[in-house]
């Protein structure tokens, strides 16, 4: 996939913008880019193949509520990843036109992605990027929220073959909050960083 429309379209709409052709490149980007620090984690199967918190607990302080120290409520450790000075996230779907699209059960997410931290790095496989907005939403609920429902192990009707959403009613239902960047928020200090592989949902 050829990144140059994209990248062109982003930075356009006030991202900063870095390419790499494997995520192990771009892993060792954020490993220079982010030290000495505290740095939040969004729920993200990219970063969890990546190996991003092995590599960036090294000099700094990781936050992830995947990861919960014993005794601490999981509320509590997403709220300090909220708060952290760096948060780094995947996203759910992306338009080549520059939308940029994520789902959430609790919000913990797209609360932290769109204010607070001094610095977002948004992490990106190529499968999340579609055309245009309509796809890239369409790809957010009927391929990454499926497959993520289906992970978690919650009872949802999409769960069971991660096939497409079926816009539930379900109590486990995990799909609850929407968040589209038409354009970067102001003031906002975000990169997006394109990966020319496969990763994640």
């Amino acid at each position: 996939m050829d990144f140059t429309v994209i990248k062109s379209n982003l930075m356009k709409l006030g991202y900063k913008v870095s390419c790499f052709d494997t995520a192990a490149e771009a892993a060792a980007y954020l490993d220079e880019q982010i030290d000495n620090t505290s740095v939040g984690f969004g729920g993200s199967v990219t970063l969890d193949e990546m190996k991003l918190e092995e590599l960036l607990s090294k000099h700094n302080q990781v936050i992830w509520h995947h990861k919960i120290p014993k005794g601490q409520p999981t509320r509590d450790i997403r709220v300090e990843a909220a708060r952290a000075q760096v948060y780094i996230s995947s996203v759910n779907g992306i338009a080549e036109t520059g939308e940029i699209i994520n789902i959430d059960a609790t919000g913990n997410r797209v609360a932290a992605i769109t204010y607070g931290p001094e610095r977002i790095f948004l992490v990106v496989g190529e499968n999340k990027i579609a055309p245009d907005y309509e796809g890239a939403l369409w790809r957010a609920r009927n391929i990454a929220s499926p497959k993520n429902a289906q992970r978690l192990g919650v009872n949802t009707p999409c769960a069971e073959k991660a096939d497409k959403c079926y816009d539930c009613k379900s109590p486990g239902r995990i799909c609850r909050n929407l968040s589209v960047f038409w354009s970067a928020p102001v003031a906002s200090n975000i990169e997006v960083i394109l990966i020319h592989e496969e990763l994640g949902y």
